[in-house]
């Protein structure tokens, strides 16, 4: 199908590409590995099968070394990753989420950087049951991993609450409309019978073929003034316009994505360019539409260069939508005018329409757990027991307590209070804007702390900004583990990414209103060298900023860092 002009890179298909096309549209032996009650692990071949059914089969990091030397294998669990579109959760699946990791995982939630529920520690004789009980409350897994579309995220905005619930009911239709429609899933999980088909009626993925996407796929949907959803990240974005307070139709951005490797300038972050609008009934037709063109012309050679971003890059813009319009059979319109004026979240209480309230509590990693002073885990427990509205899972890993009533809200603020959970009000601005990925001990993939790490390095840094009488003043701060990118570096204004234990490459210079990517400021550096760039840095920025302007901003402006500088090897479309 398509431009026979135009191509997909050549060489060899990837091991991937063969595993899952001989696999059977996802079942591969997994049903069987997963009932073997000798061993705690499963292969790697099913390991890289459970991702598309949302699961990653892994092992405590910080327990390796100790039980190689006593002989012993890796003390293998598995992280769980809800789908949980535009991060709208009823109170009976918070209470089932917060019950299920107490009694199978390792008693946290994590609330991800895509608006959705992760649980860690789970062992392997547990997850059948684990989910079957996430089932039971209208909730799945579903192609939350693996090379496929995943969680939808959307505009998690409480001061539009009509819209916002329009612009939902969309992004939940993207997530249905676009899963695979193999059937692996309900028998192995939730043990639907297997209807055996003949020779002559092999089951089909219309959309996505025998062997799915080279890579995973994501997309965001964004209502402007607010980007928390962070749009120029995702592979397909949408930006919702709005006239005279109704939905005329989005705006599409394609090739957005913040991986990366160390010392590969093939692979690079990038920020999504608009290529038109479409309504909002032709959404779901511009997202089949494009997921086919990755679909048949990604690399599925070379995984680390298979991201819908390097196809775009490597068809070039026109081309590409040339091949999407024949696909549609028509033209998207001219993209209209808009406008993003921040990528973050805005906390405590701010009334909603219809005399609801909503309350965004901040949480620091997006980890749902008892500190000593902060009880956020049972808080929320004791809230989800009485709240009459719902719960919103914010890009930014924090969460809503949405839709409540007047009469509820006292009853709740007292709940907050006893909790600790309006603690968060007095962080500083730096440390509500902060973001970081799980990475150790859990990540397989990471080379440095993140989520562990980062709160301790707010705290020298916040005696840096209360010297500078910067408290207030909001900067996006953001660190992963490793180069792929789950904390959305590469738009954090200052970003950290992980070198190895301990160092870290240095960011600076994305924009505040998550439009423009940060540059490489300096490389493996440790704690010492951080704190003592950025007590210049803020220092500068406290004395020379003009009226206004965003700490990315004025890095640029001063020449800290060059706007065009390639330090993160993207390529600007532009």
């Amino acid at each position: 199908m398509g431009n026979k002009s135009i191509k997909a890179p050549d060489g060899p298909p990837s091991i991937n590409e063969k595993l899952k096309r001989e696999s059977q549209f996802l079942r591969g032996t997994l049903k069987e590995e997963m009932a073997d009650p000798l061993q705690a692990c499963i292969s790697e071949n099913s390991n890289q099968l459970l991702k598309f059914h949302g699961s990653y089969q892994q092992d405590d990091r910080d327990l390796r070394n100790q039980r190689q030397k006593q002989k012993l294998e890796p003390a293998y669990q598995f992280m769980i990753r809800v789908r949980l579109p535009g991060g709208v959760a009823t109170t009976e699946q918070w209470l089932m989420m917060d019950e299920i990791a107490e009694k199978y995982g390792n008693h946290t939630l994590k609330l991800t950087t895509r608006q959705t529920f992760q649980m860690h520690g789970i062992l392997k004789w547990n997850m059948k049951e684990t989910m079957q009980e996430i089932n039971q409350v209208l909730l799945d897994t579903i192609a939350a991993c693996g090379d496929v579309n995943r969680n939808v995220m959307s505009n998690a905005n409480p001061f539009q609450s009509e819209l916002h619930a329009e612009v939902y009911e969309w992004s939940k239709k993207l997530s249905d409309d676009l899963l695979p429609k193999t059937r692996a899933y309900h028998e192995i999980w939730l043990d639907e019978e297997k209807v055996f088909s003949s020779p002559e009626v092999e089951e089909v993925e219309p959309m996505y073929g025998p062997v799915y996407l080279p890579r995973k796929f994501k997309i965001g949907v964004a209502i402007p003034p607010s980007n928390d959803v962070d749009v120029f990240s995702q592979d397909l974005g949408y930006i919702a316009i709005v006239e005279d307070d109704k939905l005329i139709g989005f705006n599409v951005a394609i090739g957005g994505g913040m991986g990366m490797t160390h010392g590969d300038k093939e692979t690079y972050p990038q920020i999504a360019k608009v290529i038109g609008f479409c309504t909002p009934e032709q959404i779901v037709d511009v997202a089949e539409k494009i997921i086919t063109v990755q679909r048949d012309y990604g690399n599925r050679s070379n995984r680390k260069n298979a991201r819908f971003k390097y196809t775009v890059d490597r068809l070039g813009l026109p081309t590409l939508k040339e091949e999407l319009h024949n696909r549609l059979g028509w033209e998207l319109a001219e993209a209209k005018p808009f406008k993003f004026e921040h990528n973050g979240d805005r906390y405590g209480w701010v009334k909603g329409i219809k005399g609801k309230w909503n309350f965004t509590l901040f949480v620091e990693g997006g980890r749902v757990k008892d500190f000593e002073n902060i009880k956020i885990k049972t808080g929320i427990r004791e809230i989800a027991k009485v709240h009459k509205g719902d719960f919103r899972l914010t890009p930014n890993q924090n969460l809503i307590i949405a839709n409540v009533s007047s009469h509820h809200k006292k009853q709740i603020n007292e709940l907050l209070e006893k909790y600790g959970l309006t603690d968060g009000q007095h962080f500083s601005a730096l440390r509500r804007n902060s973001m970081a990925c799980v990475a150790l001990p859990t990540c397989g993939l990471s080379m440095a702390e993140a989520e562990r790490y980062l709160p301790t390095l707010i705290d020298k840094i916040e005696t840096i900004v209360d010297e500078n009488g910067l408290r207030d003043e909001e900067i996006t701060i953001r660190m992963t583990g490793c180069p792929n990118g789950c904390a959305r570096h590469a738009l954090g204004e200052i970003g950290f990414i992980g070198k190895s234990l301990g160092k870290y490459n240095m960011y600076l210079g994305a924009g505040f209103d998550g439009s423009r990517l940060s540059k490489l400021y300096l490389e493996n550096i440790g704690e010492e060298e951080i704190l003592s760039e950025l007590k210049g840095l803020l220092s500068r920025y406290a004395k020379e900023r003009e009226e206004g302007e965003h700490f990315g901003d004025f890095v640029i402006r001063v020449g800290i860092v060059n706007e065009t500088t390639d330090g993160t090897n993207f390529h600007d479309l532009q």
